[in-house]
């Protein structure tokens, strides 16, 4: 019974020796047709179809281009420079992504009378209130409202539209009992039983 605590101490031991390796950091991000990409110092720009965006690292990792890919080294065995060295890869992946592809969230809306229109850089929401919610939308992203119960947001920059499509879902969250207000397209809610009669 008591040689259980040294087989973990060995095994765990193992373990942090071999932890300095990062699957997601040693695999370079590829630049694809009509992208191309910069380093200067530890700042990356990354400019595509569809704009430019940049990305500044920490110093614990470095940053270079070459055979049309971006690679991320650590520098050092830290645990910092584990973490930046995935995070960073991770950043300039999105950086490419963004600049080809973009990034979207969809959203729905729920409710009766509940509807979303755009006027001009103004969306316009109807949630019930005594009055219309007008949101402004930010520069960076595009926010369009193909149908009046459904709302897409668009742009380059990842946490922007991410950040904009929880600014819109703020003004009306979808509650637990019929489901109105506003949700993410693919966004569970769960649903509680009402009192009954």
């Amino acid at each position: 019974m008591h040689a259980l605590p040294t087989l973990v101490v060995k095994c765990s031991a193992q373990y942090s020796k071999g932890a300095h390796m990062s699957r997601i950091g040693k695999k370079p991000v590829e630049l694809p047709s009509g992208v191309t990409a910069s380093v200067s110092g530890q700042t990356v720009e990354v400019k595509g179809p569809k704009g430019t965006r940049s990305f500044s690292a920490t110093d614990d990792v470095t940053i270079t281009v070459e055979d049309n890919a971006v690679s991320v080294e650590p520098r050092g065995k830290s645990k910092r420079a584990r973490q930046q060295w995935g995070m960073s890869r991770t950043q300039v992946q999105n950086l490419v992504t963004g600049v080809t592809e973009g990034f979207k969230k969809e959203l729905e809306i729920n409710g009766v009378g509940y509807r979303a229109q755009m006027q001009g850089n103004v969306l316009k929401l109807s949630l019930g209130y005594s009055h219309e919610v007008n949101f402004e939308v930010p520069e960076g992203v595009t926010v369009t409202a193909a149908k009046p119960t459904e709302i897409t947001v668009e742009g380059i920059d990842q946490q922007l539209v991410g950040q904009v499509a929880a600014n819109i879902r703020e003004w009306r969250k979808p509650e637990p009992y019929k489901g109105k207000g506003i949700k993410y397209k693919d966004e569970y809610i769960f649903r509680k039983e009402g009192k009954k009669k």
